[in-house]
């Protein structure tokens, strides 16, 4: 490393410690004081390059508060804190340890699989890997069971927060059918932390809370869920994510000596990535969601349809999604920027309208060098880190500018820039 560089993996050491709560691991103070589900495994990833078995502690907290019926939520409330809103009280899930409702994409998977695969003690590692297998293996099934109901081998989100992009364009049309009537009052925590003009709009708010209010009324019943949502959108990026994790996990029970786990997430990665064929669009270089409540595709080229390059898609969709990538880099200056600078919707300081995401720009480079788009995935990398040398370590970016955004000294951000630093 440079001098530089060697800089900069110390300050994202610093973040990652100053954030870390013993045993799981905060995003960032102020704005987000719990432990968030896909944040946790991402930013494992980091913490093993540093402490091997607190990497492992932090995916085994989540876990501990996985639900009977195999959700993992997306939320766990270890500690009280008035910062956030939606809190405990919201949410009212009955959960022994407070957690919110949802989910969120289910990483772990390909998580557990490059802690296993990178550990200098393997036993050990088998260890840990083996008591979170059937876990892992639990919230997979759970998603095809209540997320598939129909058994397309494609799973929806019934609440934009599930997917980790909260008010990304791609929910406008379909978020305009979730009424507001009944709303309860409240008051949001996120603009005291971050700037307004940064944050989903109260509209968009409003809309959240009649979801979790609809969910709550059946009381969490994941079993009534879905069909009783309004909202109900097959993501591709998160069924990629569902599908990476199904890969990996499989190929790790295979190698840790549970063949029947292999099978089963094998054959839901298989089911996956045939399905998702069916959201490729060929006049957009890439993936759209699709609207199950209507069965059609949304017009809205997002960071959504890139990132299924992170599953093993066909080598001719990963070359075109490479070619989309550098065709928006031309009209950025950082990349990868969550939506297509040409749509007018895109709005650049605007919580995933278009701003850039390190955790993104990680999942969709190791996809790329897995199929030999070696030039893009550097590319990513490099502009992710030319992000960090001008502005630190932020939540998230304006790609046309590269100004920092959203909550500072982010976690996941850390880790991932000492993950390309590693790789380096």
């Amino acid at each position: 490393m440079t001098q530089q560089t060697e800089k900069i993996y110390e300050h994202a050491l610093e973040v990652l410690k100053e954030n870390d709560q013993g045993s799981y691991t905060i995003p960032t103070k102020g704005l987000y004081p719990f432990q968030w589900n896909w944040d946790s495994c991402l930013t494992a990833l980091g913490q093993f390059h540093y402490d091997e078995a607190r990497a492992w502690t932090e995916i085994e907290t989540l876990f501990a508060n996985q639900w009977p019926d195999g959700m993992v939520p997306h939320i766990v409330f270890h500690v009280y804190s008035d910062g956030y809103f939606p809190g405990p009280n919201v949410w009212d899930t009955g959960r022994p340890t407070p957690t919110s409702g949802i989910t969120q994409p289910p990483v772990a998977g390909f998580a557990i699989k490059r802690l296993y695969d990178r550990a200098t003690d393997k036993a050990e590692a088998a260890k840990r890997a083996r008591a979170l297998l059937p876990r892992i293996d639990a919230w997979h099934r759970w998603f095809y069971d209540m997320r598939d109901p129909g058994h397309e081998g494609l799973v929806a989100i019934l609440h934009p927060w599930e997917s980790g992009r909260d008010n990304s364009i791609d929910w406008d049309e379909a978020f305009e059918r979730v009424p507001t009537d009944g709303v309860e009052p409240y008051v949001r925590r996120d603009t005291q932390h971050a700037d307004p003009a940064h944050r989903p709009t109260k509209a968009q708010y409003d809309r959240y809370l009649y979801l979790v209010q609809l969910f709550r009324s059946l009381g969490w019943d994941n079993a009534r869920l879905h069909d009783a949502s309004p909202f109900k959108v097959v993501d591709p990026g998160f069924n990629a994510i569902l599908i990476r994790s199904a890969t990996d996990l499989a190929a790790l029970a295979d190698e840790l000596g549970e063949p029947e786990i292999a099978a089963r997430n094998r054959a839901r990665a298989e089911a996956g990535l045939a399905a998702l064929e069916t959201l490729w669009s060929e006049p957009h270089g890439q993936y759209l969601c699709r609207d199950r409540v209507t069965g059609q595709l949304i017009d809205s080229a997002s960071i959504g349809g890139i990132l299924p390059v992170f599953a093993a898609v066909p080598k001719a969709r990963a070359e075109a999604i490479a070619r989309t990538i550098e065709i928006w880099a031309a009209e950025v200056k950082y990349i990868v920027p969550s939506h297509d600078p040409a749509d007018p919707r895109f709005e650049p300081k605007r919580y995933w309208r278009a701003p850039a995401w390190l955790v993104m720009n990680y999942m969709i480079q190791d996809g790329l060098r897995s199929v030999g788009e070696t030039a893009t995935a550097d590319h990513i990398v490099s502009s992710s880190l030319e992000l960090i040398t001008r502005s630190g370590f932020a939540e998230y970016y304006d790609p046309t500018t590269g100004e920092p955004c959203g909550g500072g000294r982010f976690t996941w951000t850390a880790a991932m820039v000492i993950e390309f630093l590693e790789a380096a």
